[in-house]
């Protein structure tokens, strides 16, 4: 196979699978942590409203989503890839990263929060999921 049409699957898949991911662990979440009594998850709208009665036990499991939706983006792009393996790992990390600042300006969260995901979830976990491939070839 061609390296350059293996390194764009290797995105795409990636993404598809980070992205499972990511959204398998937020639909479970509510089942480990429940949401504050009154607090509408089903929607953005609600979300918004509802956002001031979460504690910080309540952003557990979103921050657990973005970075292990992230890390195993990156581990499955590098695994992938022709060459290059830590630099489409990373751009998994830059993509997921782009999708986050916009979930912040579309979710309002505290501001903790948003610090510590927009630096933590995306660009150390797709790191670390390409050095590990990276140092296992």
């Amino acid at each position: 196979m061609n390296s350059t049409v293996k390194n764009i699957l290797a995105v795409i898949v990636g993404l598809i699978i980070g992205s499972a991911i990511n959204m398998g662990i937020i639909s479970i979440s509510g089942a480990i942590i429940p949401p504050p009594n009154g607090a509408d998850v089903t929607t953005m709208e609600g979300l918004k409203e509802t956002m001031h009665l979460f504690e910080p036990k309540h952003f557990i499991f979103p921050f657990l989503a973005h970075a292990l939706g992230t890390f195993f983006g990156a581990l499955i792009t590098a695994l992938i890839a022709a060459n290059y393996k830590l630099k489409f790992a990373l751009s998994i990390g830059v993509l997921f990263l782009i999708g986050g600042i916009t979930n912040v300006f579309l979710l309002p969260s505290p501001t903790w929060y948003t610090i510590v995901d927009l630096i933590g979830a995306y660009i150390p976990m797709a790191w670390l999921g390409g050095k590990l491939i990276q140092r296992k070839n």
